[in-house]
């Protein structure tokens, strides 16, 4: 099932935008379709991990919007599998809100995660980061990146260096790289293991102290408040986010 509406286009082919909800209670489905379609994009359904599966193969989406608690596949295994063929982003929308499960579907592979009940202006916010984020991508190829820009942050990867609103600041060699990680996933909530393991490498991926180090020593470099950081936030229990 789709609808569609005409409104702002936000991929880069002038295409509307595919957006697969992946959600099996029908009122939800129903508000999440009436939402996004109003909002000029096309809504793709499913009400099981199978039928998602299935249809991200067929329609290929622009973003994934997904319930955890399907009835017949698990949401964490639907991400699992669909990270083996594809990097669509994959936003995960439910009412579990422990750490533990947060952290599992995005360790999975998951981009994002909004927690039921949750405000459509917010969703709507993440959708539309996730969506630049594809169009933005898609005019790169791979070994073309010279250098990463993100607001007033920008690294030129050529020459190694870090500027903020325009003014180099000097980092070390692991503030840099990990500002370049967090940078590449604008947007996108990393789990303290990711992190670690992109950063310091698997030996080190329970060793969270040291991303809080190292995060308050970014904070002191780039932020204008450190106490009140604007790029680098904290998802509490979860890890870090730069915001897009």
């Amino acid at each position: 099932m789709s609808k569609a509406a005409p409104a702002e286009t936000y991929c880069s082919d002038h295409a509307m935008p595919r957006v697969l909800v992946v959600e099996d209670n029908p009122r939800m489905l129903d508000l999440l379709e009436s939402t996004l379609s109003s909002h000029g994009m096309r809504v793709l359904s499913a009400t099981t991990g199978e039928g998602a599966l299935a249809e991200a193969l067929a329609q290929r989406p622009h973003i994934v919007l997904l319930d955890l608690g399907l009835p017949d596949l698990d949401g964490v295994e639907v991400t699992k599998r669909l990270r083996d063929w594809t990097e669509t982003p994959i936003l995960v929308i439910s009412a579990r809100s422990f750490e533990n499960d947060k952290i599992a579907a995005l360790d999975a592979g998951a981009n994002d995660y909004v927690t039921k009940p949750f405000g459509t202006g917010e969703l709507l916010a993440r959708v539309r980061v996730w969506l630049k984020q594809v169009a933005a991508s898609r005019g790169k190829r791979d070994g073309e990146e010279t250098e990463l820009t993100v607001g007033d942050l920008k690294l030129d990867l050529a020459r190694h260096l870090a500027f903020v609103e325009g003014k180099e600041v000097h980092l070390t060699r692991t503030e840099y790289k990990l500002l370049a990680t967090l940078m590449r996933n604008v947007g996108r909530v990393m789990t303290h293991r990711q992190l670690l393991e992109t950063v310091w490498g698997p030996k080190h991926a329970e060793e969270t102290h040291y991303l809080r180090v190292y995060l308050g020593q970014l904070r002191h470099k780039i932020e204008r408040d450190p106490a009140r950081p604007l790029h680098l936030l904290t998802e509490s229990g979860v890890g870090y986010r730069l915001r897009a």
